[in-house]
């Protein structure tokens, strides 16, 4: 398959396969804030939050990021529950918690300037092949390749390539024929120009070949294959797992609030608390039951669910059964809830499921 993939790559008029992708990159991109300038930290903060997220979601979240955290140096000095309430909402918390390791380290090792060279930006927490890549090309003008799912999904149609996308060793491939026939003398508009042709025009399902500028480059395209690549295994099916959880109260109106671990999923959000459930018996009584067991907290519970959420992660699936109730301020003094006010909850980053829980909540619950 690889001899199978440079046979390709020798058809191709590379001279005319950039000029084609760039001059239609320097038309039609979009006016991205990320664009503005080719200042590295924007650029990796963007692409670090482009990681699993869309665009339009993306813009407010980085102009917000950016006025908040407008340098290297404000955002490595600046406190973690600050941070995680700005991303608050994006998802893959790992991501920005990654972010802010990296950019301590170029604070304090490289004077706050993102390092230049392969092998010193991918020795950054979180700077993976792809993240490496986009800062190098796009920031510092290096002929390095930035494959992720966009650019295989080009390139399998560009070059014909039947390699299955989902496995880590197909990106070899990809990478090698990126950097075969990347711009040494424009690889940031290249780079960005492929990122926007899989973004606007070579999609993953009904391409638009009629507008793209690199059709007659497209080995696909020439053989009628176009909408069978690329090759791409199913993930595995979500797993399922029952939750309930608690909005509780004090007597003074406060709400009872937990921190979540400073490892695994979610790391160091905050939450209601909650637990897994089985389906045989009462999600009320076993919560009412965890509650006591694992805070020493007992709480009164208001028979009957107040609302449902369901939360889909990339491997399971969050069914979540809420319900209401009280306990005292005196029972959570030595336990690791914690009652905050209202107002005081705008503070804490909470994930998504865990905003819908306390939106839904105060339409059902006297506050």
């Amino acid at each position: 398959m690889k001899e199978e993939t440079l046979r390709h790559l020798e058809t191709i008029d590379r001279e005319e396969f950039q000029k084609d992708l760039i001059s239609w990159f320097s038309r039609e991109q979009r006016d991205l804030p990320w664009r503005k300038d080719r200042d590295p930290y924007k650029v990796w903060v963007s692409e670090i939050m482009l990681q699993q997220t869309r665009v339009d979601t993306v813009i407010p979240y980085f102009n917000r990021f950016l006025d908040k955290f407008p340098t290297i140096d404000a955002l490595a000095l600046a406190d973690e529950e600050e941070v995680l309430k700005a991303w608050e909402g994006l998802g893959y918390y790992s991501r920005v918690r990654n972010l802010q390791s990296a950019v301590k380290e170029v604070h304090e090792k490289y004077e706050g300037i993102v390092p230049d060279t392969p092998k010193e930006i991918s020795s950054l927490k979180g700077v993976g092949p792809y993240t490496a890549g986009a800062i190098l090309s796009i920031a510092y003008g290096k002929p390095e390749p930035a494959v992720d799912g966009n650019v295989m999904r080009v390139f399998s149609r560009i070059l014909s390539i039947w390699l299955d996308i989902a496995k880590p060793a197909s990106r070899k491939v990809f990478e090698e024929a990126v950097r075969s026939l990347i711009s040494k003398e424009n690889p940031s508009y290249f780079n960005q120009a492929l990122m926007e042709l899989g973004a606007l025009i070579c999609t993953p399902t009904s391409p638009s070949c009629l507008l793209c500028p690199v059709r007659e480059h497209c080995q696909a395209f020439h053989e009628g294959v176009q909408t069978e690549l690329p090759i791409k295994s199913k993930k595995k099916a979500a797993r399922k797992l029952n939750m309930s959880a608690a909005v509780l109260f004090t007597e003074d109106d406060r709400v009872v609030i937990h921190k979540r671990p400073n490892t695994g999923l979610l790391a160091n959000l905050w939450e209601f608390p909650n637990f897994e459930v089985t389906t045989t018996r009462s999600g009320r009584k076993q919560l009412e039951e965890r509650l006591e067991a694992d805070y020493g907290v007992a709480a009164s519970l208001k028979a009957g669910v107040i609302t449902k959420i369901q939360h889909v992660f990339s491997h399971i699936i969050w069914d979540i059964e809420v319900y209401a109730g009280s306990v005292e301020s005196n029972a959570l003094k030595d336990s690791e809830l914690m009652a905050v006010t209202e107002e005081e909850l705008e503070k804490y980053a909470f994930p998504v499921s865990h905003q819908k829980i306390w939106k839904e909540a105060k339409q059902v619950v006297k506050i």
